[in-house]
């Protein structure tokens, strides 16, 4: 067990202050290699190499929402939001009117959405993917009352919103850094996305891909979704994000990614959330399990497909920060660095807060830095601030 103190000192957010071209692709920060940072240690942890072929049985196990033990104070700005006037209702009071096309038009036309497929808890499997409308706003709420599950059916990614798609309408001239959509997706169960193939919007984000806005999730599960197996900077088996208004964080509440190896979200690089330049605030929350599958790391070693990192949490680009707070991340996996977490500032001034939290056994199979386990960072200073937690 490492034991550690509060470090006191700034905790900067947001982005770097550049203005992005709209038309521009979304490319990682800058190039590292982290086997020549200095601060890599080679771990021996006697696990043998991930098997992406695995196959995953169809029950969700009765895994809660979020962790129970997590006492972590939740902003106003990150609770949940009110559904009692939804814009949608998706369903008539029965199963069988809650369908694909159901919900995906309910998306499309925006604002509150909540549901209506009877008292049991229901499963709609999806035949594409529900893209938001960046003009169907600003507040867009998808509302599952703890009965409700999105399935990708492994076929297609469940939701996606991106302020500078063109087919989405473009609202402002600075669609990177627009607040709005503001999507929230609160009380849901996200299973089997599959984004496998996206790589033409940044790739990732089985369950959720988001680039732009505001995004916050809230209570909700995220089991069995999948992206690409390989490469060096895609990811987000779950959650991949790529910019959001004014730099300002993504909350992620009481919610639970993964829970057994059965259940595992599993990609390239971060199996549970992934991100370019994007800060993340963590509460309350579980990652068990999940996996990061790619090999050769970033950039990419020769004579390999690249990947591989942050088996729960995988975070790159400039200033940014990843702040966990009463959270759990245990069991999780890297064939290559941070079985827990990847975190890498290119310009050295992210931030990595860890406040009331436990990660334990999350093996890097390839590095991580020295007396942090589970986790490979590169920051100023490389280490990150913890207070009342236990890695090991």
């Amino acid at each position: 067990m490492a034991a550690f103190a509060l470090r006191c000192g700034p905790t900067p957010t947001g982005n770097d202050g550049s203005t992005p071209d709209a038309t521009a692709p979304v490319m990682d920060s800058g190039v590292i290699e982290p086997r020549d940072s200095g601060v890599v240690a080679p771990v021996d942890t006697g696990v043998a190499p991930i098997d992406a072929s695995t196959p995953l049985p169809a029950d969700d196990g009765g895994i809660p929402t979020g962790n129970p033990m997590g006492r972590c104070a939740v902003p106003a700005e990150a609770q949940l939001e009110d559904v009692s006037s939804p814009r949608t209702v998706v369903g008539t009071g029965t199963p069988a009117s809650c369908t694909s096309e159901a919900f995906v038009s309910a998306v499309a036309r925006g604002g509150v959405i909540t549901f209506n497929c009877g008292a049991a808890p229901h499963t709609i499997v999806l035949d594409r993917t529900a893209k938001v409308v960046n003009n169907t706003g600003p507040r867009i709420v998808i509302d599952g009352g703890n009965r409700v599950t999105l399935s990708g059916g492994g076929r297609v990614r469940i939701l996606y919103m991106n302020t500078c798609d063109q087919a989405q309408m473009w609202t402002t001239p600075m669609c990177q850094n627009q607040d709005h959509p503001q999507l929230t997706v609160q009380n849901l169960t996200f299973i089997d996305g599959n984004a496998t193939g996206q790589s033409t919007d940044g790739g990732g984000g089985g369950a959720i891909f988001v680039r732009g806005g505001r995004f916050k999730i809230v209570n909700s599960r995220f089991f069995r979704n999948r992206c690409e197996e390989t490469g060096p900077d895609v990811g987000g088996a779950a959650v991949r994000v790529l910019s959001q208004f004014e730099g300002r964080p993504v909350y992620v509440v009481n919610s639970t990614f993964g829970g057994s190896a059965e259940l595992a979200n599993v990609g390239s690089n971060g199996g549970g959330l992934s991100s370019i330049g994007v800060s993340y605030t963590v509460l309350n929350s579980v990652f068990r399990f999940n996996r990061a599958i790619g090999r050769g790391a970033n950039p990419m070693r020769a004579g390999t497909p690249g990947g591989g990192s942050g088996g729960a949490i995988y975070n790159d680009g400039n200033t940014f920060t990843l702040t966990l707070c009463g959270t759990e991340i245990t069991d999780n996996v890297a064939n290559e660095g941070g079985g827990a977490i990847f975190f890498v500032s290119n310009n050295r001034t992210g931030s990595l807060v860890i406040r009331d939290s436990i990660l334990r056994r999350n093996p890097s199979m390839g590095f991580e830095t020295m007396g942090l386990p589970g986790i490979f960072m590169l920051a100023a200073p490389n280490n990150p601030t913890v207070s009342n937690s236990v890695l090991e």
